[in-house]
């Protein structure tokens, strides 16, 4: 059975930040492409960060500079630096694991940015 279990959302200030967490089980995890997207309230779901098996890197341009992917295979775990959080980041941050054909999501963090 796969899993995936995001952790370490939570409420932080502006200027804030937090670490984001996937643990994943049930897959070969080194071969995945694995991915935080988030989905803020009547919004559609936006991809955030993504790591390859290689460990190359991409970012949403809203995210670039401040956010920060990476990936530790021995641990089966993806993590989301988030540095300098404003209010727009506010939004539920899920992770995906992809391969070919094979596409898993976590259950969603939520990430709430506010004074």
């Amino acid at each position: 059975q796969v899993q995936l279990v995001e952790s370490g959302g939570g409420l932080v200030q502006p200027g804030g930040s937090l670490r984001l967490s996937c643990a994943v089980s049930g897959i070969n995890f080194s071969i995945y492409a694995m991915g935080w997207y988030r989905q803020a309230p009547g919004k559609q779901r936006e991809l955030v960060a993504a790591i390859t098996s290689g460990s190359s890197t991409n970012y949403a341009d809203s995210v670039k500079g401040r956010f920060t992917i990476s990936r530790d295979n021995a641990k089966n775990t993806v993590y989301l630096q988030m540095n300098s959080l404003k209010p727009e980041d506010t939004a539920v941050y899920y992770c995906n694991s992809r391969y070919i054909f094979n596409n898993y999501w976590g259950q969603g963090t939520q990430v709430t940015v506010s004074s």
